[in-house]
């Protein structure tokens, strides 16, 4: 049985990350499972799972961007910023609030997305995974703490609004989001209810795009099955395919005999984002089309520095 590679998943709502995990172990007959990019089990779409010697490969996929789709509800808020939380508070726009916000085209939602967008640092959720002091917020949360967490960094690339419709309570806004890693769309709903003024929550939530993944390449769990009980591990991918989604350094052959003898060298681009071991981002670096290493920026008194995940070339 394959055992070595990774699988696109389609995640089900009500499925947490991790319960996706054990199907795809025990579809595969494996217990060495992991996942990229943990959704919340109220959230559908893409999950790429590792498996096997695929895991090692996982690392390096953890920076890439993601895609979503989701379904805002205005007018209420929740203590998670989802529909599974308890709501804390309404203020469910009036008939009268609708007409005015119809004849200008729901200006105030659209102009509020254009300000979120412009985000360059957010506040993640009481109720993350995000962890303090080795707690994860969310364990806090639930003991009536309140977490002390950090703005952290993030680049909303696009946040495109595709649809909004009167509910009977509340106005449901559909929207597209293409984010950096870390970013958090359960905050982008309660900051658009509280640019607003009327409170918001997720109230449905799909991955669409991780990195070079696409929803549209991935498996629903009945998929998987069937085409497992008929011996057909097609699904998994090789997970060394996964080098070749890393941005590219090209490599002169001075640096790239520096690499060999793992010599230190500078970066040889500027970056544009953060640079540190909980956010990395890694590269290929190739000389004359082929693959030296894998490696990522770092800071050594003060210069920024090539660092080697993975050496390839040996000869």
């Amino acid at each position: 049985m394959i055992q070595d590679g990774f699988i696109l998943v389609d995640k089900p709502e009500g499925w947490t990350s991790f319960k996706t995990d054990r199907f795809v172990g025990k579809l595969l007959g494996t217990r060495k499972v992991g996942h990229l990019g943990t959704l919340d089990p109220f959230a559908t779409g893409l999950l790429p799972v590792f498996v096997g010697k695929g895991l090692k490969y996982l690392r390096f996929c953890e920076g890439f961007d993601k895609g979503y789709s989701c379904k805002c509800i205005f007018g209420a808020t929740t203590d998670t910023m989802d529909k599974m939380g308890e709501i804390t508070s309404e203020n469910y726009p009036s008939s009268e609030d609708i007409s005015e916000l119809e004849k200008t085209d729901y200006e105030l939602i659209r102009k509020a997305a254009e300000k979120v967008k412009a985000t360059k640092e957010q506040l993640p959720p009481a109720y993350s995974a995000k962890k303090i002091d080795g707690v994860k917020a969310y364990e806090l949360a639930r003991k009536g703490e309140t977490p002390d967490l950090k703005p952290a960094p993030v680049t909303i690339y696009s946040l495109d609004i595709t649809d909004i419709s009167k509910l009977e309570k509340g106005i449901a806004v559909g929207f597209d989001c293409m984010c950096s890693k870390g970013t958090y769309i359960r905050t982008i709903c309660s900051d658009l209810g509280e640019i607003t003024g009327y409170g918001a929550y997720a109230d449905s939530l799909r991955r669409t795009v991780n990195g070079q993944f696409n929803v549209k390449d991935a498996y629903t769990p009945e998929q998987l099955e069937k085409m497992a009980s008929q011996e057909d591990f097609s699904f998994v991918r090789d997970a060394s395919e996964t080098v070749s989604f890393l941005p590219e350094i090209k490599l002169d052959e001075k640096q790239t005999k520096d690499i060999k003898f793992g010599r230190k060298i500078a970066f040889p681009i500027n970056v544009d984002h953060e640079i540190s071991d909980e956010a990395r981002l890694y590269y290929r670096t190739t000389f004359e089309g082929k693959l030296i290493a894998v490696v990522f920026p770092a800071m050594e008194k003060g210069q920024l520095t090539m660092r080697i995940e993975r050496l390839y070339a040996h000869d």
